[in-house]
């Protein structure tokens, strides 16, 4: 970039870490997960479920693409310090509307469409600055232009259509925008461009703590104005060990070792790595943490007596099935998040994730705070396994270099 275009934006270095725009920006993201366990367990219906895992997806999609801009230019530069600032203020309109992203409620504007003409505002500037910073690169120009098209007339005019409906067609529609906006980034080319793999790594592991943070922020809503008691004390420490040992699950070696081969791919095979792992296997880790969170805060006032529970109380149906489901579709990520970049099949991933599945009847029939620990157990017994087995590959990857 030369000459004014230079003071516009600059690009960003092959050795660039995320900014601490980029952090203020994911700020909104973290109020936005905590509407959407709100919105989940306003009301525990399969319906409302539904509702929630695509308001996540629509705000998964706004994170997205700028984690991808702001890999090509530096976000707190020039006029994309700018553009940042004004997607984080439609991202946090889109955010505050999220109660009645599909039901308006009464006075004020009209919550729906709030909500959509705010994913069409992000959606602009978005592709304002990527247009602008590959005023120089053909390849890349051409690659926003195709995907443009595909985004605006797919995602945004779909999510405004859903806005003045009701019902299943509002809900098909919200779908269609989605499942459009996710193939056709799939299917549009890979001329992107990937200046920074640390960067792009740092960024997707922030927003996997970011994720993580809602599930502790989960605990302590769970028990809000309730009491200290040892359920409390207990309870609490068994749900923090649970996001602990996800935490470990991602950061301990995976992202590293993913990280790397993405580092030592080159051409397409980069990009569809950097594609496929981070923008689409990162996306059911977010969804998975977040559905944990949902059980956690639903298992947090079970121990702590709220709402007329006892500590003897078992949890059922949509909550304990986000508790265990929720850790299931976090593993089973991992696994396509390692085996795409490396070709390796975490075997022990899998095999967990099916006994989890196997022990929800036996975890509907104990106490809550039971149930949370008989899943740290599992988990626990994962982790241990893993760290003891490839005790050896796990030393050179932590500390042997690359």
């Amino acid at each position: 970039m030369t000459g004014g275009r230079r003071a516009r934006l600059q690009a960003l270095s092959e050795n660039a870490s995320v900014t601490q725009l980029e952090l203020f920006f994911d700020l909104v993201l973290v109020f936005a997960f905590t509407q959407v366990t709100d919105l989940a367990a306003h009301e525990t219906t399969a319906v409302n479920m539904l509702r929630a895992f695509l308001v996540l997806a629509i705000m998964w999609w706004v994170w997205i693409a700028y984690a991808w801009l702001g890999n090509v230019i530096k976000a707190d530069e020039g006029i994309a310090r700018i553009a940042l600032f004004a997607a984080m203020g439609a991202a946090l309109i889109m955010a505050l509307t999220i109660p009645e992203a599909f039901h308006d409620m009464p006075g004020g504007w009209y919550g729906p469409l709030v909500f959509a003409l705010g994913y069409l505002v992000i959606r602009l500037v978005h592709i304002y600055v990527f247009w602008c910073a590959s005023s120089e690169d053909e390849q890349l120009r051409r690659q926003v232009t195709r995907w443009s098209l595909g985004s605006i007339t797919i995602g945004t005019v779909l999510l405004i259509v859903a806005a003045t409906n009701h019902g299943t067609a509002q809900i098909l529609l919200w779908i269609a925008a989605i499942a459009g906006d996710m193939l056709w980034t799939l299917f549009a080319g890979n001329e992107w461009r990937l200046n920074s793999v640390g960067h792009f790594a740092e960024r997707h592991g922030l927003i996997v703590i970011v994720a993580l943070g809602e599930s502790v922020v989960s605990i302590g809503v769970g028990v809000a104005g309730l009491p200290i008691s040892w359920p409390i004390t207990v309870g609490s420490l068994l749900a923090l060990a649970v996001s602990a040992l996800l935490w470990w699950a991602y950061f301990d070696v995976g992202a590293a070792v993913v990280e790397r081969a993405m580092e030592r791919a080159r051409g397409e095979r980069r990009i569809q790595i950097a594609r496929n792992c981070y923008t689409y296997w990162h996306f059911p880790m977010v969804v998975g943490i977040i559905a944990l969170s949902l059980g956690l805060k639903k298992v947090e006032s079970y121990v702590g007596g709220a709402a007329g529970h006892t500590l003897s109380d078992g949890l059922h149906g949509i909550p304990l099935f986000a508790l265990y489901g929720g850790v299931v579709v976090y593993l089973l990520a991992l696994v396509g998040f390692r085996q795409y970049a490396t070709g390796v099949v975490l075997w022990p991933r899998v095999l967990t994730a099916v006994i989890l599945v196997g022990l929800v009847p036996v975890a509907s029939r104990i106490p809550a705070m039971a149930a949370l620990g008989l899943l740290f157990g599992v988990l626990a017994v994962l982790i241990l396994w893993e760290v003891v087995r490839y005790a050896e590959p796990r030393e050179e990857v932590r500390h042997g270099g690359s």
